[in-house]
């Protein structure tokens, strides 16, 4: 499967960098703050596109960065997707459909970041409130939560593009705690 960014391979010392970035992609996203307050479904569906959301906040960070910010966001992609494959795995989808599961994940993940890329990039905050209402909650969004959310991407957008990019390259990142990011 083509990479995310065209880049047709992470070399193995960025690697271990997009592992460790995207392990704290997972943890920003699995915040029971986001379920509990937000109404976030805690269900495949919705974990899912919470990490997707926050695996696309670093992606989108590095991507445009100078080198070596466009491997590094292709190894967070590519770990992302290493990881979805191995969950199916383990939740006993068969090896026959497992392939065709991921990549209807990495379609999903495609159509989602372009539309928050574009709705960042514009700053329109009404764009991103119905992405991720289409997205998060299928539509359906609990009052105020869309709003809520679309404030924590911007200020996780904020807080990520104030990191060096040394730090990301060494596979740190740091993301705001959701209460934080709320504010």
């Amino acid at each position: 499967m083509a990479g995310l960014l065209g880049i047709r391979g992470t070399t193995k010392r960025h690697e271990r960098a997009g592992h460790a970035l995207y392990s704290a992609a997972v943890a920003a996203a699995r915040d029971p703050w986001y379920y509990q307050a937000l109404g976030v479904p805690d269900t495949l569906d919705g974990r899912f596109d919470l990490v997707a959301l926050f695996a696309f906040l670093l992606i989108h960070r590095l991507r445009d960065a100078s080198d070596p910010g466009p491997a590094l966001a292709q190894a967070v992609f590519d770990a992302m997707f290493s990881d979805m494959d191995n969950n199916l795995r383990e939740i006993g989808v068969s090896d026959l459909s497992v392939g065709k599961r991921v990549r209807a994940m990495w379609e999903a993940f495609h159509g989602r970041a372009k539309v928050y890329a574009l709705a960042i990039q514009a700053t329109d905050r009404a764009a991103l409130e119905a992405a991720l209402a289409r997205n998060v909650w299928r539509g359906t969004a609990p009052e105020g939560a869309t709003a809520y959310l679309a404030r924590v991407v911007l200020a996780q957008t904020a807080h990520l593009a104030d990191q060096p990019l040394a730090a990301f390259a060494s596979g740190a990142a740091h993301f705001l705690s959701a209460a934080e990011a709320s504010r």
